[in-house]
């Protein structure tokens, strides 16, 4: 039986060189890359916190993010709204106060696993001065224990019979994307610029948090030496605590914003590409950054939007990836390479 081989003239096929259509459509892509890189900034501020502070790398939090989407998804159960398929037509204020309220859920849940995360998995290890390959496993673990337990467990629960298991849930559509105005002829809908502002202004706000508030003084001190911000009065694990907190809640409104957009992809794995991606986005930018996982984010959107239409839609992934090796060639701290212990006040 002889081996199967590649044939390069059909892998060749599969790979497109279409800039027509990126300078046609610049100005749209541009614009659904930076709502898209809005999401994954929010979801890389989690992981730069985490790494400021503790110097993991915490990749569970692809899944508190996963989490997020099913607790803003029963939030929207619980206020009385079910998967019919068709766009429920409430009126702009009254919809605004339901995905407010599916949001915060949504916030509540993957805030709360977050710190019962950091409690249940890293707090024992920190107290045993693990090592840092032991944390890395931990993370790994943990990650896998989160979708099996939404995978198996939840459908298993006195809830909703519809909720975990394999296939993704129905969606409940609040909101049709709906054009505001044109930016040099590209449409914007109402979904992408709710996005993109709601999510830069939340990153921007916690970076505002950390560097202007004495909360902020205080993860910065336990970033940068956490046994001289004892001395001084600083709670380790209470920073550390609020330190997951934070990054949790991100997560829940990121999942908010991506369910509005992919309403379909509610499942048990729905967190693993976005939180990797999130994660390429807080090294691009610069890890324990928190304007560095926000230039990454956007930067990394914009270009893997990009990519997929030069290149061809099954490229998208590669493309962010590829563009993350190119830049840590030349600049190996990210774009911004400030650590958040050296951030200025």
């Amino acid at each position: 039986m002889t081996p199967h081989v590649l044939d390069p003239q059909i892998l060749a096929s599969d790979i497109t060189f279409d800039l027509h259509s990126l300078r046609e459509g610049f100005w749209s892509l541009t614009i659904e890359g930076l709502a898209y890189g809005a999401i994954y900034a929010l979801v890389a501020v989690g992981y730069t916190l985490v790494y400021g502070v503790l110097k993991l790398i915490n990749f569970a939090h692809s899944e508190i993010f996963m989490l997020g989407m099913f607790g803003q998804y029963v939030g929207l159960l619980l206020l009385g709204f079910s998967p019919s398929g068709d766009t429920y037509n409430l009126g702009t204020l009254m919809t605004i106060g339901y995905l407010l309220a599916a949001g915060l859920v949504g916030m509540a849940v993957s805030g709360t696993a977050a710190v019962g995360l950091e409690f249940i998995a890293y707090r024992p290890l920190r107290r045993r001065n693990a090592k840092p390959l032991s944390f890395l496993i931990t993370a790994i673990g943990m990650s896998f224990v989160l979708q099996e337990v939404v995978h198996y467990l939840l459908p298993k629960i006195p809830t909703d019979p519809r909720l975990g298991g394999t296939t993704a849930q129905p969606q409940i559509k609040l909101v049709d994307p709906t054009t505001q105005f044109h930016f040099f002829g590209a449409p914007v809908s109402n979904l992408t610029l709710v996005t993109i502002v709601v999510a830069i202004g939340l990153a921007l706000g916690t970076d505002l948090v950390l560097n202007k508030t004495k909360l902020g003084r205080g993860v910065r001190s336990v970033a940068q030496d956490p046994d001289a911000a004892l001395l001084m009065g600083v709670s380790r694990e209470r920073t550390i605590m609020v330190t997951f907190l934070i990054g949790g809640i991100l997560a829940g409104a990121a999942a908010l914003f991506y369910t509005l957009r992919i309403p379909t992809n509610i499942v048990y794995f729905g967190g693993f590409i976005l939180g990797i991606k999130a994660f390429c986005a807080a090294v691009l930018g610069g890890i324990g950054n928190v304007r560095g996982a926000l230039v990454g984010g956007l930067l990394l959107g914009v270009m893997e939007n990009y990519g997929s239409v030069v290149f061809g839609n099954q490229w998208k992934d590669v493309v962010a990836f590829a563009l993350l090796i190119l830049v840590l060639m030349f600049r190996p701290t990210g774009i911004l390479g400030e650590k958040l212990g050296k951030a200025r006040v």
